[in-house]
């Protein structure tokens, strides 16, 4: 009142600060791929936009590894330390298995407050969706499916003879042959509440 003689209210808005940790496949078949680009490469150039993002808006930013590899990191607002995990995830390996359920179950365990959680896969493993169905129940989760036309079973090449890239399991198959049903997993996603983005990597 000193200055108008009227009385003024300031009101404060604090900016959300809410950590956000980005999961990314790091297995085999995220970069056995038929396009010149793979689905692990696109992986991890969402990952780092996101943080950038991220950081942008003042969220602290950790990454996980959704493979056996042990890349495990807390939420920070440096751009240095995003910088270097991009650069560790920019190698990979062919006879990698996944463990993105195993990461996400592990996550849920140590959360404390309430954060969103970022997983960049092709969700080839079957405990992922389970996983992160219960951390759904208290953290905001987005799930951004890459996909390589190769998985719709539109290859053209005849009877050929193959081999997984994650379990080594030999088997013989056509060009036609469909290696994921991407609508029951769009359909499981959405009765979970959790969000789900397909992403062709064509």
């Amino acid at each position: 009142t000193a200055r108008t003689g009227k009385v003024h209210l300031k009101e404060y808005e604090a900016p959300k600060r809410m950590s956000i940790y980005l999961v990314v496949d790091t297995s085999a078949s995220m970069c056995v791929t038929s396009q010149p680009v793979s689905k692990y490469a696109w992986a991890v150039k969402l990952a780092g936009a996101l943080a950038l993002a991220s950081l942008a808006r003042m969220s602290p930013v950790g990454f996980i590894g959704g493979g056996e590899r042990e890349l495990d990191a807390h939420p920070t607002l440096s751009r240095a330390r995003i910088f270097l995990w991009l650069h560790r995830l920019r190698s990979y390996r062919l006879d990698e298995h996944t463990n993105v359920g195993a990461r996400l179950q592990r996550l849920a365990s140590v959360l404390e407050s309430r954060t969103a959680i970022i997983v960049l896969s092709d969700f080839h493993d079957p405990q992922a969706i389970p996983a992160l169905k219960l951390l759904r129940q208290e953290h905001d989760c987005v799930a951004l499916q890459l996909q390589d036309p190769a998985e719709h079973g539109h290859l053209g090449g005849g009877v050929f003879r193959a081999e997984e890239a994650e379990s080594g399991h030999a088997f013989v198959a056509t060009g036609r042959s469909q290696w994921f049903h991407g609508d029951a997993l769009a359909q499981e996603l959405k009765h979970g509440g959790i969000d789900h983005l397909t992403l062709p990597i064509d």
